[in-house]
């Protein structure tokens, strides 16, 4: 197959089918993504190795929407990291940040990073806004805190869909995000048993996606690895990046909202207001002049 070299056009996903359809297949490259979620957010290499995978699948679930809809993710967990929140639209933007971003455990007995005991127990919510009518909300409880697991419970307990997730981050020492990337394979209904068997075997001899990423595989580099034998049709290519949706504008309504006491008590403490996206860890500051603005814009729509 033709496709993307890792590196080229930077964090991209593809999306297939796999044996004359039988198998939709999703995959990514997401390095430069999860880095920038990294330096944001000031992440530890726990914490950044489970957002990141986090924001993989996320991404994967907003390929599977038609735009202007959007997809959020949340994992409420007794782990140190505390919750996990994402967000993608069908464009390949994804954004998100954790509780406790600065979670470094010492690696667990396969010496990889310990997603698992950082996340802990908890619950994996799913939640589609079409755009238009209440959105969709599905929910598991997590099955090991890896991530990819409980994404593929999710997929059979939530929608029926026998899934394949698997989802990777190599950190560095220097904790800089060195590789990440994902695949997902969703078996269709009618599938042959043939297809099925081929497919359970070739992800149990899958290498760390991660590791796959770090050595030069692309998205279509992915599918490939996993699709062996089977035929490949690709049906779309996407770039993938951590992009935030906020802005100066969309606070000073979040003030505004507050309303004309909030705000005059605002400016006569403090003299003005220093406000921070969850998302991306972007700064908001506003001066004692454009706190007075919106003072003025509150009062005039209390009227």
């Amino acid at each position: 197959m033709a496709g993307y070299r890792n590196g080229d056009l930077g964090d991209h996903l593809v999306q297939a089918l796999l044996a004359d359809g039988q198998v939709r297949a999703l995959a990514a490259v997401t390095t430069r993504t999860v880095e920038e979620a990294r330096w944001r957010h000031d992440l530890y290499p726990t914490a950044a190795a489970a957002l990141g995978r986090t924001l993989t699948v996320t991404a994967f679930l907003g390929a599977m929407l038609k735009a202007p809809q959007k997809v959020f993710v949340e994992i409420v967990c007794d782990g140190p990291i505390k919750s996990l929140h994402t967000q993608a639209d069908a464009e390949g933007r994804v954004r998100g940040y954790v509780g406790n971003p600065h979670v470094d455990l010492p690696a667990n007995a396969k010496g990889k990073l310990d997603v698992a005991g950082a996340v802990g127990n908890g619950k994996l919510y799913v939640i589609r806004d079409p755009g238009l009518r209440e959105p969709y909300r599905g929910f598991v409880p997590l099955v090991s805190g890896e991530i990819g697991e409980d994404f593929a419970h999710y997929f059979l307990r939530s929608e029926q869909t026998p899934s394949v997730v698997a989802v990777g981050v190599l950190v560095q020492p220097d904790h800089r995000v060195r590789a990440a990337g994902g695949l997902l394979l969703q078996v269709m209904p009618g599938a042959s048993d043939a297809v099925i068997s081929i497919l359970e075997r070739r992800a149990r001899e899958l290498p760390p996606i991660s590791s796959a990423v770090d050595q030069g595989k692309d998205a279509e580099g992915l599918l490939s690895m996993v699709a062996g034998e089977l035929d490949v049709r690709v049906l779309r290519r996407l770039p993938v990046q951590f992009k935030c949706s906020c802005s100066k504008e969309r606070f000073e309504r979040a003030l505004i909202a507050l309303g004309e006491e909030e705000l005059r008590d605002m400016l006569e403490t403090d003299g003005s207001a220093e406000l921070v996206c969850h998302f991306c860890s972007e700064v908001y500051r506003f001066d004692a002049k454009e706190l007075s603005a919106l003072l003025k814009a509150a009062a005039h729509r209390q009227q």
